[in-house]
């Protein structure tokens, strides 16, 4: 495992770091498979991992509970640990000791080594000094319930710069990845928080699984580079190639991610990309681009919809189509397996709400998904192109905006 600077903390932080959003789950009701998770954390940490990230909201609590699990046995003294206080659920002032305390019972843990304002925006930054929440995390800091102070971050470079600018935070949790160098924080933004001194760390590096499945035109332009490397490596390389990242947070969901993510991580290095291998990252930033209709990360922060539809799944099937070829044989075969994946997610609103697998077509335009969403998605809205697609069989390319 590599190893680097975190920004101006005395900390020697591995490349990639653990992230616990998406966990294994089971095949029945898709909750946390707690063996296997704890399995897979474990050998991220044997391999040298030692920055493991959760929150509130992942897996709908489970997830912190689950890591603190997998922090027994002397694990917890091989890691930094790290969640955030939940500021959508923040309604007063005295909320904060009741998220903190009860989120280092589920870690099991006398500690967090970071504690960040989770999903910082205009409104949440605004919530955030009304209710004077920095002042409280100074007061844990002091008790000794936490080390360091930091956010994450979904918004536009203004506000980035206004955060960055109003604390002498220690770290910012920011999505980046070869798709999103000019949106959210942005590559000036990275730039921005690295000149003060802030880690910076990468969440989203894969844009939720997007740039590990790209378009057959950019996997033909990876085939045919002499160097040699997976759609993932290709993208998590990108990353490690910059001075500005700490480390790059991958939500890893079995023992070959691990494997082969932390084999990626040993191969990393700052400034290591020659110009040729920046230009195959240029082609398939192009491509990609041109593909992808749904912002989506598959992040899970509008579940569960209170209609029941599986919003991420069905803008997963609406992407995953955009990405495939139509016209030969085995691109129809892919293209006819999306739409037998879409007639699996259910029609029945009571099936639907019971077990979160409804289609776009139950969407009642309630609303209650859209301030929840980081990538500020009108998500009523991309759900009508999903029933276009699948339901009225219209032509997928209609809807990429950047064609």
């Amino acid at each position: 495992m590599k190893y680097r600077k975190m920004g101006s903390l005395p900390w020697e932080v591995s490349a990639l770091g653990f992230g616990c959003m998406r966990l294994p789950t089971t095949p029945i009701l898709h909750r946390v498979d707690e063996r296997q998770s704890i399995s897979i954390i474990r050998k991220g940490i044997d391999l040298g991992i030692n920055y493991v990230d959760t929150a509130w909201m992942y897996h709908m609590g489970n997830s912190e509970k689950v890591l603190g699990k997998a922090l027994q046995d002397g694990y917890r003294q091989k890691v930094k640990l790290v969640t955030k206080l939940p500021m959508i659920f923040m309604k007063k002032e005295e909320d904060f000791d009741r998220f903190l305390n009860q989120q280092l019972e589920r870690l099991q843990s006398d500690y967090l080594d970071m504690y960040l304002f989770h999903m910082l925006n205009e409104t949440n930054f605004e919530k955030m000094k009304q209710m004077n929440l920095i002042s409280k995390m100074e007061k844990a800091r002091d008790a000794g319930k936490i080390k360091h102070i930091g956010f994450s971050f979904h918004d536009t470079l203004p506000v980035f710069k206004k955060i960055i600018d109003f604390y002498p935070w220690e770290m910012a949790q920011i999505q980046y990845n070869y798709l999103d160098t000019n949106i959210q924080a942005t590559t000036e933004g990275l730039q921005y928080a690295h000149k003060k001194g802030i880690a910076v760390v990468i969440m989203e590096p894969l844009k939720g699984g997007q740039l590990a499945n790209p378009p057959k035109e950019a996997i033909d332009v990876i085939n045919k580079s002499d160097v040699k490397r997976s759609p993932v490596d290709w993208a998590l390389q990108f990353l490690w190639n910059r001075p500005e990242i700490a480390t790059v947070l991958s939500g890893m969901g079995s023992m070959k991610m691990v494997e082969e993510n932390c084999m990626s991580a040993d191969k990393s290095g700052i400034g290591s990309l020659t110009s040729h291998e920046l230009n195959i990252i240029d082609q398939l930033t192009d491509i990609s681009k041109k593909k992808i209709i749904v912002p989506c990360t598959a992040c899970q922060y509008c579940m569960p919809c209170p209609a029941g539809v599986n919003i991420s799944q069905n803008f997963a099937l609406l992407n995953n189509k955009s990405f495939s070829n139509e016209g030969k044989l085995m691109s129809r075969l892919i293209q006819s397996l999306f739409l037998r994946n879409y007639t699996k997610l259910s029609k029945s609103k009571s099936d639907a709400v019971k077990n979160n697998n409804g289609r776009a077509t139950l969407c009642v335009k309630c609303n209650k998904c859209i301030p929840k969403c980081p990538q500020q998605i009108n998500i009523p809205s991309e759900l009508e192109k999903v029933v276009a697609v699948f339901e009225k069989r219209q032509k997928v390319e209609m809807f990429r905006v950047n064609s």
